[in-house]
């Protein structure tokens, strides 16, 4: 069941969300939220964060190495990864069949 609830804008456009629907939505102070743009006003809801993996350049071989398709592709992934500095043999990885 949706539930409609008042909030005032305060100073420089700061809205106070009502207590019950930041409990509910697991917002807190410090939470972030996106502000929506839409046809008949702004929906505001908590922002999901998607962690970023920086990927070591041993994982970078492992990719190139386990993503093979054949064997001349194979060939280059190792070529690849030895640009990088590492030797293929010693990146446990999977070889196309």
């Amino acid at each position: 069941m949706r539930t409609q609830q008042s909030a005032r804008v305060g100073k420089r456009g700061a809205i106070i969300v009502p207590a019950s629907l930041r409990k509910r939505f697991g917002i807190e102070e410090g939470s972030l939220v996106v502000a929506e743009e839409k046809e008949d006003g702004i929906l505001i809801r908590p922002a999901v964060i998607v962690p970023v993996e920086r990927y070591t350049p041993e994982r970078k071989a492992e990719f190139l190495l386990s993503n093979a398709v054949d064997a001349n592709d194979y060939r280059r992934a190792r070529k690849e990864v030895r640009k990088l500095g590492l030797d293929p043999d010693s990146i446990r990885h999977v070889r196309p069949h």
